[in-house]
């Protein structure tokens, strides 16, 4: 009964936890901020619109793209995906550094925006070890990422970093996901007619890792945000063949009916992980039950003959 109550204690202590130093410990920083709320970039998706929102008053969150919200616990436990005890321990890891109390947010001339500090080859142990946890090869990464330090507000972070085509990164570790300024889609040429499109770095990662010499065949595109999805129409115009790997989601089947209604040339992937997520969650299912082998031999499967209409429906090729 005793220890009951101590872990109910401690957590009406954490929930006093300021969640913007939350977010901050975490690698996502406000767009806006004013005495009653902040807004930030919805740590759970790419967007480049703030729709999640912070009241300091009530210390509580809403993200308004999902529809969901909550207090500090809540939280930490869906961005890193650990259990409440293990949220505690996070919240509880620099207590001298993280005050309960909320400090009134201070804005001076000299405050910048995430300034990146350099960008290296990737090496850092807890960056391996997530691309492992990916199920995607450190050779792969290594091709088009790299190990990104970057510094906010006095602190530096370190993330995967994937260059978009206006300098921007795009950045990625086990606990959060960020992007620096500006944001904008990446395309990698390699000078030929046909064209892989994904929503996220890891979707792309993911399909190189499953077939090699996909370089000799294909360019790539990541959108980074379906927002980019008026840039990417500009883009496929010049390609004879536009492959589709976009999410199994509301929002993924909607991108991918527009760019097949803007191009007869675009081929719906989709049904290759039909089931999952995104090309990502198909390959660490697939990993973790030894079907690596099975894995690749999907994608070396003549395709070509099948397209997909806007409403879903299998078409042959005339």
């Amino acid at each position: 009964m005793k220890k009951e109550r101590t872990i109910r204690l401690s957590c009406e202590r954490a929930r006093a936890f300021p969640i913007e130093k939350a977010l901050a410990k975490l690698g996502h920083f406000p767009t806006k901020t004013n005495d009653k709320e902040a807004w930030f970039l919805s740590p759970f998706r790419s967007e480049i619109q703030a729709s999640f929102k912070v009241s300091k008053k009530l210390n509580r969150w809403y993200d308004h793209g999902e529809g969901k919200g909550g207090n500090v616990i809540d939280l930490i436990c869906l961005i890193t995906e650990s259990t409440v005890s293990e949220t505690l321990k996070f919240i509880a890891e620099d207590q001298d550094s993280f005050s309960f109390q909320q400090q009134p947010v201070i804005k001076t001339e000299k405050d910048k925006g995430l300034q990146i500090l350099y960008a290296r080859p990737l090496q850092h142990y807890s960056l391996l070890k997530y691309v492992a946890e990916r199920s995607i090869s450190i050779a792969t990464v290594a091709m088009y990422c790299y190990e990104v330090r970057y510094l906010h507000k006095g602190r530096s972070y370190f993330a995967i970093g994937l260059k978009n085509n206006s300098n921007g990164w795009e950045l990625r570790n086990k606990y959060y996901k960020n992007s620096s300024s500006p944001k904008d889609i990446t395309q990698i040429k390699n000078g030929n007619k046909k064209l892989i499109i994904t929503e996220g770095m890891f979707d792309l990662l993911s399909i190189l890792d499953s077939t090699k010499n996909l370089e000799s065949e294909y360019d790539f595109l990541v959108l980074n945000s379906t927002a980019f999805l008026n840039k990417a129409m500009k883009v496929i115009d010049d390609y004879h063949q536009i492959d589709l790997y976009l999410d199994n989601d509301r929002n993924g089947k909607a991108t991918t009916e527009k760019l097949i209604t803007h191009s007869d040339n675009c081929l719906d992937k989709s049904s290759l992980y039909e089931g999952y997520k995104d090309m990502n969650e198909w390959l660490i299912f697939n990993a973790k039950n030894g079907f690596g082998q099975g894995v690749r031999d999907v994608f070396l499967l003549p395709q070509k003959q099948t397209r997909f209409t806007p409403g879903g429906r299998k078409e042959k090729k005339k």
